[in-house]
This record gives structure tokens, sequence and C-alpha cells, in this order.
């Protein structure tokens, strides 16, 4: 997968390698939490807040998908000239070979993680992981408040226009290696997210996780597009067996889980109330269990536009039947004490609701039939060949 915007570049890719590591075994991580002792306020405190994590970036990363579709380009800027490069962030179509090939791969990740751990030393591993998410968490983060910081910002704020460019080469041998426009805006968004990234990296501290963990789950929402929803059902029936194999089949990813230590899960923690903000005993969500259903609702909003008839019906069942597939995953890990991967909960209730809508309303057909177009028939360049020919 490739990206634009240097403010945001390398997060799809980033995004992809977070999700291979992450998908299911945030549920591993969430439930091992069960073992420690913990009140009854607080438990319910901690997961009535991941649970509002989670809904929190499939909820705007499915809105901002919708202008990335119609923009072709993501960012503030995009957003306020759609043909406008300058900060913008194409978004990554997902096809139904990359749909059958990702549990592959994402199976391949995991367990190359679980060799690593096992190999070398844990402590240089994640030494490495954290300088690596440090840069990427603080694109990503630059990248999600950028809209913020922009509406925040006054109008007489001097917003100064800059480019970088690298050249290979002179004269007519000249090879333009990177050519990016950004502006005064987009510095200050980078600082902003730099200062969350020095906390994350020196004090590990479970807010700048969080943070840095919403903006990846934010823009995975907003940037993977699914180009039908076939393609969703591939991608989600593979990582439904991925999810529940790694997790009941074997212990690789919970020693992964409990070794690997990168903002790829958000944390709440049980015993808030008792110790505060210093609070150490974590309820935990990987980002795999909220971006994976999240683009296949991100689809159905599209598709809900595509209709034009002004509802967002299989948006709003989607999104309900997300909700009621984590609170099961929850309740049924409390009654067994078992790991329980998220996936096997949340798949059937992401895809069956909806479906079953569909088949009600008639348009089951029309539902299956939507398609989008892939990232290289939708850029600002093939629009203009369209128009010239």
């Amino acid at each position: 997968m490739s990206a634009a915007d240097p403010v945001s570049e390398s997060v799809p890719d980033a995004l992809s390698e977070a999700l291979n590591a992450s998908s299911g075994n945030g549920s591993e991580a969430l439930n091992a939490t069960v073992r420690f002792t913990a009140t009854p306020e607080g438990t319910a405190l901690a997961y009535g807040s991941l649970l509002f994590m989670a809904l929190m970036p499939i909820f705007f990363g499915a809105l901002r998908s919708v202008r990335c579709s119609r923009s072709k380009w993501c960012g503030e800027e995009a957003e306020e000239d759609p043909g406008s490069r300058n900060g913008g962030e194409m978004p990554e179509t997902i096809t139904s070979r990359d749909a059958a090939r990702f549990p592959i791969i994402a199976s391949c990740t995991l367990f190359g993680l679980y060799l690593f751990f096992k190999v070398f030393s844990q402590e240089y591993i994640n030494l490495l992981l954290s300088l690596y998410f440090f840069v990427l968490g603080v694109l990503a983060l630059s990248h999600t408040i950028s809209p913020l910081v922009a509406s925040v910002l006054p109008a007489s704020f001097p917003n100064n226009p800059y480019q970088l460019l690298f050249t290979q080469g002179t004269g007519e041998d000249k090879e333009e290696i990177l050519n990016y426009e950004f502006d005064t805006k987009s510095l200050v968004c980078l600082v902003l997210s730099s200062v969350v990234g020095v906390w994350y990296l020196f004090k590990k501290h479970w807010i700048a996780n969080n943070l840095f963990g919403l903006a990846f789950a934010l823009n995975g929402v907003e940037l993977l597009h699914l180009n039908n929803v076939s393609t969703g059902c591939i991608l989600l029936g593979g990582l439904f067996v991925y999810d529940v194999f790694w997790v009941f089949g074997t212990n690789v990813m919970v020693t992964v889980a409990k070794s690997f230590e990168a903002p790829i899960k958000l944390v709440f923690p049980q015993d808030l109330l008792e110790k505060g903000l210093g609070a150490s005993n974590f309820a935990m969500l990987g980002l795999g269990d909220i971006v994976i259903p999240g683009i296949f609702i991100a689809l159905l909003l599209r598709f809900d536009v595509s209709l034009k008839k002004n509802t967002r019906t299989y948006f709003y069942t989607s999104f309900v039947a997300y909700i009621f597939g984590l609170v099961l995953t929850i309740f049924i890990m409390h009654t067994f004490k078992h790991a329980q991967p998220a996936l096997l909960y949340l798949v059937p209730a992401c895809v069956g609701f909806p479906v079953v809508v569909a088949l009600l309303k008639g348009e089951l057909t029309e539902m299956f039939r939507y398609e989008e177009e892939t990232s290289e028939e939708a850029g600002p360049d093939s629009e203009a060949e369209k128009k010239d020919q």
C-alpha cells in the first residue's frame, strides 16, 4: 500500500502492519486482564470506556471516508479543494485479491513476531518498535487532528505555503524523488503530535498510547476502502478464521500480545477509581478489532450515500451490530473466564445484520453490485484523462 502525505506518509502501510499484528490480539489482551481483581465499578468503567473509544474512530472515520471517496484525496486541504493534493492522502482500495491474501500475510507477520520474541531480547525489539511507532504515530496523529486545528486557528493566522523538493541528477537526467507541498497549519499539527510522541516514547503513558491508537484506527477506517461488499465479506471471513485459529489453536497470539509494546491497542485501567491516572491494571482492545469491522461499516455508509435516499440505514444497522458484537464478546469472556477472539462475534454481527436488512428491503442484489473505483482509477490524473476523452 502507498501514501502521499509526509504528514501522514506511510500511514496506510503502517496500519496494515499494525493490523496484521493486532487483529484479534486485542481481545486476547483484553481477556487477559480477567485474572486481576477489580471492583465491579472499575471493570464497568474500563469496558465502557473501551467501547466508547472503539466507536469513535469507526463513526468519524466512516464520515471522513465519504469525503475521501468524493474528493479522491483525504485531509483538511483536500476537503477545501477536492482537486488539490496539498496535504491530501489518497485512499487505498482493497480488492478481493488483497482481501484473500490479508489473513495469510497477517498470520505470517504474527508468527514472525512470535519467533522474534522467542529468539531475540524482548527489550531491544520493543525499543525498535517504540521508535518505529513513534514516527508513524506522530504522522498519523498529525493527519487526524488537521481538520480540528484548521477550525480552531483564527482566519488571520499566517498560513504560509512551503514546498519540499528532492531531485536526483542534473539537466535532462534530473529525476524527481519527492515533491511535497504543505503549509504552516501542517507544521502546527506536526509539532502538537510530536509532543504526544515524546510523551509516549519516554513515559509509555496509557493516555498517549490511546491518542496514537485512536489516530491509527481513525486513519485506517478513513483511508482503507473496500471496493465492494463481496470483498468485505472475503476479508472479514478470512480474518474470522485467522482470529479463531490463533486464539483457540495456539498460544502465539497470547505471547505476542503480552510481549508487544506498541500503540496497536486501546487500553483503559480498571483501577482508575482507586489509583487515578497512575493506574496500571489495564483492560485492552486491539486495533484490528476496530479497524477491520470499521472499514466494512464505512463501506456501507458510502453505499447508503450512493442510494441517494437521505437515509443511513445500513450504516446505522452495522454500527449497532458492532456494538452488539463487542458487548457479546465481553459478556462471554466474563461468563466462561477464557480468552475470546472478538472477530468471532463481530464478523457475523456486522455482516449478518445489514444483509438481513437488505434482504427485507429487497436491496440485497443492489448492495452486492455496488462497486467503488480502485486507487489507480480514482486518481485526479485519470479523471483528467476521462475529461479529455
